[in-house]
């Protein structure tokens, strides 16, 4: 099932410079595995070295939080919109 991964800037460099691709995979802990297959190096930045989502890392799907759905568990179904958001911080 494909889903669309709205990539941040930040990261882009993995992607070669891609905004948005387009992966299979049927829930987030998925998702972050497919994007390492085909961007070797890009789960680096969305993992610690546990291999869970860093805390500064927020993720949606179809604009709702995945800590408030299933977090890594939750399932991804044809044509959701992924974003991953890095946590801003200042004053």
């Amino acid at each position: 099932m494909p889903v669309q991964v709205l990539i941040p800037t930040p990261l882009q460099k993995f992607t070669d410079n891609q905004a948005t691709v387009t992966l299979e995979a049927d829930s987030v802990q998925a998702l972050v595995g497919a994007l390492e297959s085909r961007f070797p190096g890009f789960s680096k930045s969305l993992c610690d070295e546990s291999g869970k989502l860093r805390r500064f890392l927020n993720i949606y799907v179809n604009s709702e939080d995945i800590r408030f759905l299933e977090n890594e568990a939750t399932p991804l179904a044809d044509g959701d919109e992924v974003s991953i958001v890095p946590a801003v911080a200042g004053g």
